[in-house]
């Protein structure tokens, strides 16, 4: 009997234990499916019985899709409420908004999402882009004047030197360009341009094939984008993934750009070595500011070098991908600007230069305009750091209150390509951009490296080293299209960024003259 009665309170106990955590279960669930709606601020999830965010999981609709339909869901409405698991947060689709968030009320919204776990992946939460508060701060301001117009011209040439190389492999080599796998080759050229300027090693990975440099960036971005599971755990189960000790750069390759730092830093100390680069700047910072009132530290550098090499890799070469993608395919820009591009180089000799390179406008409309089409990320994101109140979304909805720690989103690509903005939005027109036609654009409409305090600092080197490159490729080749461009381009359902489906295929052609 007593055996018997201890079963049926076991069993009385699991069933409500089981019975509580379900209810607690639901209730989660609940409050996330109701917690805007309450509040009578638009939600998607009362547009979306079957969540938008499970189906993109499970890779029944792609990251741009699911974008694009959180985006549309209220094409009125200045804002929409979603959940990012147990947070709130707020997707901006109007440009006022994001002017008032990224830029007025900055001190509202300073920082990024945290990624990363500082005591898993010191190397990556020290840079300018994972720092907050007063130590962001510091770092932007030391970091700015690597940006400015004379730094610039000092990396001009060791840009030039990397892109002569480049085009030069490629024209001695026509039945190689004749079928490029551009992502690879491009990705091989910014490798080789972000080595330069912010490792200060010289490395040519399109002759040596087997570069250990461009083989661990490779591994990096797989190891970033290749796992969409592994950011939703790092993102939703921060705690679990530290105890588990995921990370997002393997040991073996941070390990790898400390090494490489350290001896580049050595070798410059006792060989007295002064180059102009990212790293000369970095090396005098550690020696006269501080951070937080701290020296900067080896490791401090280490981060920042390696952030510039993630952001100048694969951000940049996409960007040059898309760029010959759209001239492929759209001969007459490509004419003109190659008209261009030849009028500039008789100017100086045929001799490229930095300040050439800034008459160039009409480079700058094409590159514009694929960035329209085809920016960096698909989405940029702001960290509630002190409360804040938004208006109405618009007739019929009350105010909606973002607490510290709740991110708000900006859908970098639904926006740029929203009719309202930009008519005929999927058509390749570098006319937008002209002096006549950019006056147009309303304001804070077309963000694709963000806008404010947190803008981009490496937007002007990045432009920088692709008009250099399309100059010299425009000088010595024809690009077309090949039989395996994929004309439409249609984006992977697996990737969280803008990648092809069949890659990117294109080909160069010998110039006559």
């Amino acid at each position: 009997m007593e055996i018997l009665s201890s079963s049926v309170t076991f069993t009385l106990l699991l069933i409500t234990l089981i019975t509580i955590i379900l209810y607690k279960f639901l209730a989660g669930i609940h409050w996330q499916r109701t917690y805007w709606r309450k509040k009578n601020v638009p939600d998607i999830n009362s547009v979306s019985s079957f969540g938008l965010g499970f189906k993109f999981l499970i890779r029944w609709i792609s990251f741009i899709e699911y974008s694009d339909a959180v985006y549309n869901s209220f094409p009125n409405a200045k804002y929409v409420g979603t959940m990012d698991y147990k947070v709130p947060n707020i997707i901006i689709r109007d440009p006022e908004l994001i002017r008032e968030v990224m830029v007025k009320s900055f001190d509202h919204f300073t920082d990024h999402r945290p990624f990363v776990d500082p005591d898993i992946e010191p190397m990556l939460s020290k840079n300018v882009i994972m720092l907050r508060g007063d130590r962001w701060r510091e770092m932007r301001n030391i970091l700015t004047p690597t940006f400015t117009a004379n730094k610039m011209k000092f990396m001009f040439e060791l840009i030039m030197k990397c892109s002569r190389e480049f085009v030069d492999y490629l024209y001695e080599r026509p039945e190689y360009a004749s079928s490029l796998d551009a992502k690879d080759a491009f990705g091989r050229y910014t490798n080789d341009v972000i080595a330069s300027t912010a490792f200060g090693i010289n490395v040519n990975s399109m002759k040596d094939r087997d570069d250990k440099f461009f083989a661990m960036g490779k591994n990096v971005f797989a190891n970033i984008f290749g796992n969409i599971g592994k950011l939703v755990l790092m993102n939703m189960f921060p705690d679990l993934s530290k105890r588990l000790g995921i990370r997002l750069i393997p040991r073996e390759t941070a390990n790898f750009f400390r090494r490489v730092i350290l001896e580049t830093l050595k070798t410059r100390e006792e060989q007295g070595i002064v180059r102009p680069d990212i790293l000369h700047l970095l090396i005098e910072a550690k020696d006269n500011e501080k951070l937080n009132g701290e020296q900067m530290t080896v490791d401090d550098i280490v981060s920042q070098a390696v952030i510039f090499f993630l952001g100048g890799y694969d951000s940049t070469s996409n960007l040059i991908c898309y760029t010959v993608y759209v001239l492929a395919t759209n001969p007459n820009v490509q004419e003109k600007l190659r008209e261009e591009v030849d009028r500039c180089l008789q100017e100086c000799n045929g001799e490229l230069t930095y300040e050439i390179l800034s008459k160039m406008v009409y480079m700058d409309m094409v590159i514009s305009e694929t960035l329209r089409l085809y920016p960096p990320g698909i989405f940029l994101d702001r960290v509630c750091t002190r409360k804040f109140e938004f208006p109405p979304a618009g007739p019929g909805y009350d105010s909606a209150t973002l607490y510290p720690g709740e991110p708000v989103f900006f859908l970098v690509y639904a926006i740029h390509r929203d009719p309202k903005y930009f008519p005929n939005p999927e058509k390749f027109d570098p006319e937008r951009f002209s002096e006549e036609n950019k006056k147009n654009i309303v304001p804070y409409s077309y963000i694709p490296f963000g806008t404010g305090p947190r803008k981009c600092i490496g937007e002007r080197f990045a432009i920088m080293e692709i008009k250099i490159l399309m100059a010299e490729l425009l000088r010595k080749f024809i690009i077309k299209p090949t039989e395996k461009t994929q004309i439409p381009i249609k984006f992977k359902k697996s990737s969280v960024t803008l990648t092809p489906e069949k890659g990117f295929w294109i080909g160069l052609e010998k110039r006559v003259y």
